[in-house]
């Protein structure tokens, strides 16, 4: 399990790593890219994923990491059920979607 706290803490670790609100949920950014996103109501994570890691995580565990049900899943945005997922699992999910966004062009 993984609180919004050690969320935060692993989120805001990452080199010029904003917080931002995002609607109803709290953002994480590079470059004012979200990389990842907590929804408080449902308790679960939004990661931006590249394709071959989306289905790396989506593989090994699917009832703790699945695509977005619409297009935004299929761009590699996956929901990660953060009262499931282990921590070093977690971890290493956010590294990948921080490293994705950040290695965007502008």
């Amino acid at each position: 399990m993984v609180s919004i706290e050690e969320f935060r803490k692993l989120a805001m670790s990452f080199p010029d790593a904003t917080e931002e609100p995002h609607f109803e949920k709290t953002s994480f950014r590079i470059k004012k890219k979200i990389f990842a996103t907590f929804d408080e109501k449902n308790n679960h994570a939004v990661l931006k994923l590249n394709e071959i890691d989306q289905s790396v995580f989506c593989a090994s565990s699917e009832k703790i990491f699945y695509p977005i049900p619409n297009k935004w899943g299929k761009q590699g945005w996956t929901i990660v059920e953060l009262s499931r997922v282990r921590p070093e699992m977690f971890e290493d999910a956010l590294i990948r979607s921080y490293e994705t966004v950040a290695s965007q062009k502008k």
